[in-house]
């Protein structure tokens, strides 16, 4: 008989010190000497975190490096006074080991258990994904198209301006972040993000998006990606329904219902155990059902615009103009401005380097901006959301008081941008001055812009949060707010302005014994990776947990 294998441990060794052009065989001794360890005793190794550390020391000299977190696999209990020190000294952390997607048994409900999922964003996908490789029979529908179609759709809207409502940067195959740069990081910390990082990377991601701080696939390689994802679905057993929109739902009982079916565009389909992931812009969806009566409450997001400068002015404002600059590629940023008794904060979200604002729309008479870049980051412009939090206080109190909001302000912005979804933009100093700016480009923005007074535009309160943050960020990236940065607009779903209640535990919705809302459409999350986790937490929730 085998001898059984010893249990171990993982312990972080944290902010580790790297050149540019150190290699990691250089950083595996780092780690061990910090953690005080031999080599013999590491069973396992990896980077957990790397991000760029470009600040200004105090006499002005900057010093680019990158700051490494590292996990050391040691055998369980392993003690030296080497190492205890280091662990008195917060050098090393014990951190909670990788979760798997799979989980050890299922109840037994759920064996052969016929579950729908709505919607094939990054929850979507991962919950059918874990629901699947746990015994159920999964549907899963979109009302969009499959990432060819889309992408024909996409071409025809830029060409013609018409919007398709049903395929377009929102619906379709992979949800809105198809079309928006493939941004994997996020603030989560959760043991199941490793695992979703894994599959991405099994299906063609570069291997550094499991510890790279501003992790990205990047838009042209995530449409290698998501036909292989979508393989390992159908291996599973998922079954994809494509153009299929859900139209209602056949509820049985009373006072806690359950979802007997779904009726679709293209017929009923029964089910089990019904997964929401329609994402943060199906505004048709969550009203027909709240008509049926699924709960739903306002909850705060995120309003703004989007700002685009040359790439150049980035890369020296935050890795100064010296050789070792031109080793790390185009520059990105992440920007803060808290708020302050009454008056809002504001931050920048959704970073695009080297990439191109685009138009995320379903409707018509509407606008709304995004960016993206693809993975060599080529183009020479940088955009990024400039955004504030709104919530009851700016517009009411009613379950879609956020929508409602945002459609005014999209309409708005419609019609000042020529009615044929050109964007208004005006100059970054014309907007902190209050005035109009006389021409506006050249962008990367291909349906145009025309110059608007986005500051009049945009409700008072918003807009004094983003003076206040252009203000800021001008003062940490020189030339911010500056005559290069130009203001196009409006950026209006960063976040979704409704969630569905829902149970901590079961994240069954209120009322229904096997109803689920997931990712961004249903308030809980903000992003790729955090969708994706909400997705297959709800699974393994559903799988444990039964019906």
């Amino acid at each position: 008989m085998s001898e059984a294998r010893p249990s171990r441990e993982t312990w972080r060794v944290m902010n580790l010190d790297l050149a540019i052009d150190e290699t990691e065989s250089r950083l595996r001794e780092r780690a061990h000497e910090a953690a005080g360890v031999g080599a013999e005793e590491v069973r396992g190794f990896r980077i957990a975190r790397k991000s760029v550390d470009a600040r200004r020391s105090r006499g002005g000299k900057r010093r680019i490096r990158f700051v490494v977190q590292a996990d050391l696999v040691l055998e369980a209990g392993f003690t030296s006074p080497a190492f205890e020190r280091a662990r008195r000294a917060g050098r090393v952390k014990r951190c909670a080991e990788p979760a798997s997607l799979e989980l050890a048994s299922v109840h037994p409900s759920l064996a052969g258990a016929r579950v729908v999922v709505v919607g094939s964003g990054p929850a979507g996908l991962f919950a059918a994904l874990v629901l699947a490789r746990g015994g159920c029979r999964v549907d899963l529908l979109d009302r969009g198209p499959g990432l060819h179609e889309r992408g024909r759709a996409m071409s025809a809207f830029v060409r013609t301006r018409e919007p398709d409502p049903e395929a377009n940067l929102l619906f379709g195959e992979g949800g809105a972040g198809t079309y928006s740069d493939g941004k994997l990081y996020s603030r989560v910390d959760h043991p199941l993000e490793l695992p979703i990082l894994d599959e991405l990377v099994d299906c063609g991601a570069p291997p550094e998006i499991r510890y790279d701080s501003r992790a990205h696939i990047g838009t042209d390689r995530l449409h290698r990606v998501l036909p292989r994802l979508r393989g390992r679905l159908e291996d599973a057993g998922v079954r994809f329904h494509w153009m299929t929109r859900m139209d209602s739902l056949v509820i049985k009982g009373e006072g806690v219902r359950s979802v007997r079916a779904v009726v679709s565009s293209a017929g009923e389909l029964p089910c089990d155990a019904l997964v929401l992931a329609v994402g943060h812009s199906a505004r048709d969806s969550w009203q027909r059902l709240a008509e049926q009566g699924v709960v739903f409450e306002a909850k705060p997001f995120q309003l703004g615009v989007r700002i685009e400068h040359p790439q150049a002015l980035i890369d020296a404002g935050r890795y100064g103009t010296g050789p070792e600059a031109a080793l790390l590629g185009p520059a990105s940023y992440g920007l803060v401005c808290r708020a302050q008794a009454d008056k809002p904060g504001a931050h920048t979200f959704c970073m695009c380097p080297g990439g191109q604002i685009v138009a995320t729309v379903n409707g018509t008479r509407e606008l709304c901006t995004n960016g993206m870049s693809n993975s060599r980051h080529s183009s020479p412009w940088a955009n990024a959301g400039v955004v504030t939090t709104v919530g009851p206080r700016e517009f009411g109190s009613g379950p879609f008081a956020g929508v409602d909001l945002q459609r005014r302000l999209e309409g708005l912005f419609f019609e000042a941008g020529g009615s044929d979804y050109r964007a208004p933009a005006q100059w970054a100093p014309d907007f902190l001055a209050g005035r109009a700016s006389r021409s506006v480009g050249p962008t990367s923005y291909k349906l145009g812009v025309t110059p608007g007074r986005i500051d009049a535009l945009l409700p008072p309160r918003i807009r004094d949060a983003l003076r206040r943050g252009l203000e800021r960020f001008d003062r940490q990236i020189a030339g911010f707010a500056g005559p290069e940065g130009l203001l196009v607009g409006i950026e209006s779903r960063s976040s979704g302005p409704v969630r569905m209640p829902r149970d901590p535990e079961s994240f069954r919705a209120a009322d229904f014994a096997n109803l689920i809302p997931v990712g961004e459409g249903a308030g809980y999350a903000g992003g790729i990776m955090s969708s994706a986790i909400d997705g297959a937490r709800a699974a393994q929730a559903l799988l444990a947990g039964g019906l």
